[in-house]
C-alpha cells in the first residue's frame, strides 16, 4: 500500500531535498503538515498537490536545480536512457485532435491514453484528471498543458507512459497568461517520484528549447515522437 502520510525523513527522501530543507519549509509555512502530539506527519495527497504547483511555478533555475537533484537519484539520463522518449506509447500521439472545449480535450486524451493499453481504469482516470483541474489549472504560458492525475496511485496503469496531441484549434484551459491553448501532454505515472521528476522535465523541454514550435509543425505521430526525442536528447546535453 502507497503511504498516506510521510515522516520528516521519508519526505525528504520522497522530495529529494535534505531534512533540513524541509524543516525550513514547515518553519516557513510554505509545505502543508500537521502534528499528530510531538510527530510531525505530512499527508501524502496535500504533499503531492503542493509539489505539483510548486513545480509548475517555478522559474527556470530552480527548475533546473530541482531536475537535477532527481535525475542525480532516480535515472540514467544518457541519450541511451532519455526518460520522456522511453514512456512515449507510438499509439499515444496525435498531431491533430479534433477538439473545441476543456471537456471534450480532457476525454479525448484520456481516449488517446488508453490505446496504450496500460490504463486500467479509464473511467477513473478522466475523474482524476478532472479532479486535478480544479484545483488549478495545468494549462501553462506558451500555449501548452501538462494533464496530470489528482493522485499518482499504481493500480491505475500497468506502466507509466505520456501521451501527447495537439487540437486542431486553441482551446480556452486558463492559462495564466491568459492565452489559449493547443499543445496538450498527458502524464500517466505509477510512481510519484518519477511523476514529479517527469513534470520537471516537461516544464524545461517546452520552456527552455523549440519543442513547443516545432510539434505545431508535425504532421504526423512519427514526426511527433522524432522532435521529442531530439529536443529531449538537446535538453540532456545542455544541463
Amino acid at each position: 500500500m502507497p503511504h498516506t502520510t510521510y515522516t520528516l525523513e521519508e519526505l525528504a527522501g520522497y522530495l529529494h531535498q535534505s531534512v533540513s530543507d524541509i524543516e525550513r519549509l514547515v518553519r516557513e509555512k510554505e509545505i502543508p503538515c500537521s502534528w499528530q502530539g510531538k510527530r510531525l506527519v505530512f499527508r501524502r495527497k496535500e504533499v503531492d498537490a503542493w509539489a505539483n504547483q510548486r513545480i509548475l511555478g517555478m522559474n527556470a533555475e530552480k527548475l533546473s536545480a530541482f531536475h537535477k537533484k532527481t535525475t542525480g537519484r532516480a535515472h540514467d539520463l544518457s541519450i541511451g536512457h532519455a526518460l520522456i522518449s522511453e514512456l512515449l506509447r507510438p499509439a499515444c500521439l496525435n498531431p491533430l485532435l479534433p477538439c473545441k472545449t476543456k471537456p471534450s480535450l480532457i476525454r479525448a486524451m484520456v481516449e488517446l491514453a488508453d490505446k496504450s493499453g496500460c490504463v486500467n481504469y479509464a473511467d477513473d482516470l478522466r475523474e482524476s484528471i478532472l479532479a486535478r483541474e480544479k484545483l488549478g489549472s495545468t494549462a501553462m504560458a506558451g500555449g501548452f498543458a501538462l494533464l496530470h492525475t489528482e493522485y499518482h496511485d499504481s493500480f491505475m496503469f500497468e506502466d507509466s507512459f505520456i501521451a501527447v496531441a495537439r487540437s486542431a484549434q486553441p482551446i480556452a484551459f486558463s492559462s495564466p497568461d491568459g492565452q489559449l491553448t493547443d499543445v496538450f501532454f498527458l502524464l500517466c505515472c505509477q510512481d510519484e517520484r518519477i511523476h514529479l521528476h517527469v513534470l520537471a522535465r516537461m516544464c524545461m523541454l517546452c520552456q527552455q528549447t523549440s519543442l513547443l514550435l516545432e510539434l505545431r509543425e508535425c504532421t504526423t505521430a512519427d514526426e511527433m515522437r522524432r522532435v521529442i526525442s531530439e529536443k529531449e536528447e538537446e535538453l540532456i546535453r545542455t544541463t
